[in-house]
Order: structure tokens, then sequence, then C-alpha cells
């Protein structure tokens, strides 16, 4: 005669090692599990798994900026914000516009504005004036004057290495002031490429 309580223990201790393999397999896709298994040795294990949410915590957007001073011919000379990789078209825009007596093509209004500068817009009439603890011959409006920077200052302009820079320069020794940025021309070495990509950051 077959004992009654044999096939039951067995079918426990199945339902045991199956239950085991399934909290495991839920625990490994993140799944919560709280409750207890039967091991087959008859021991009680609690098993406790925390929730894995999906929703990951989203940060506050922020946008950089940049804080410049604006002066000169403007509307509303003052501090403006603007965002990362504003131009000096937008510092001005920012301060009221240019005034009636604005003069813009002493500014670069495409140039990217830096954290913290000062940018002076001139007035029609004015030269324009180095800003503080600028290189030699670098206006407020960050262009080169071709008539008075040096050769380090000469060297910021696309193109230009110190053996150009010091073709520039002699040559207004010898010449005088250059009457224009397209007067470069006449220095050994410039041709018209290098011209077009120095026009719009040289002055005299």
């Amino acid at each position: 005669m077959t004992a009654t309580g044999g096939p039951p223990r067995r079918s426990l201790r199945v339902r045991a090692a199956l239950g085991g393999f399934v909290v495991l397999a839920l625990l490994g896709v993140g799944a919560a599990v709280v409750g207890a298994v039967v091991t087959p040795g008859g021991q009680t294990v609690e098993v406790v798994s925390a929730v894995e949410s999906t929703d990951e915590p989203t940060d506050a957007l922020s946008v950089d900026v940049v804080v410049l001073h604006v002066i000169g011919a403007v509307a509303e000379p003052g501090i403006v914000e603007l965002e990362l990789g504003s131009r000096v078209v937008d510092a001005i825009a920012s301060a009221g516009g240019p005034a009636p007596d604005a003069d813009l093509s002493g500014v670069n209004l495409a140039r990217i504005v830096a954290d913290g500068e000062q940018l002076r817009v001139p007035r029609i009439g004015e030269v324009p004036v180095a800003a503080p603890g600028a290189a030699p011959g670098v206006a407020s409006d960050g262009r080169v004057n071709i008539n008075t920077a040096d050769a380090t200052a000469l060297e910021t302009l696309p193109g230009v290495g110190p053996a150009l820079a010091a073709r520039i320069i002699a040559w207004r020794d010898e010449n005088g002031p250059f009457r224009s940025v397209d007067e470069l021309s006449a220095v050994s070495g410039i041709g018209e490429k290098t011209l077009d990509g120095m026009r719009d950051q040289a002055t005299v």
C-alpha cells in the first residue's frame, strides 16, 4: 500500500522549486516581489525586491546665458542677458536698438558676444577706442586696427601668421598708414582670398 503522504511532499518540492525560479526571473526584470518561498529543504525564505521605476527624474531645463554691458549709442544702455551664442546685433536689440546717431559700421554685428564683456556702440564721427585690457590696436568691437596693431594682434586675423604680420608692419612703416582695409592687398602674400577672410575683422 502506497503511503498517502509521499506524492504531496514531492509535489510541494516541485512547486517550491518552480516558485523560486519564477521569483528569480521576476527579479531579473526588476519586478516587485514581496512574499515567502518554501525551499525543498523546508526553509522559509522571505524575498523582497524594490520596484524599479521606469520614470527617471527630469532635471529642470537650464539655458546657458551670457551677461554683458552695452554702452554708447544705444537707446537703453545697461546690462543685458542673452542666450549663449548670441551676437552683437542681438545685444544691441536688447539694449533698445541703436540710437539715431549710432555708427553701426564701427561694430561687427555678426560677432558672437562673450560673457562679461563691455560692448560699446560708437557714434558717428567717433574713433573706436581700445577696450580695457585689450591688445594694442584692438578696438572695443574686437576688430583689429591694421594701422596701430602690433604683430600679436595682427596674427589674430584669419590667414595671418608671424611672417605676414611682419610684412604688414614693414609695409606701413615704409608707406604710411593704410587708407583702407582693401589696401592690404598691396602687401606681399595677401591675395584676394586672404583679404576676404579678414575684411570683416579688420579696420583702419
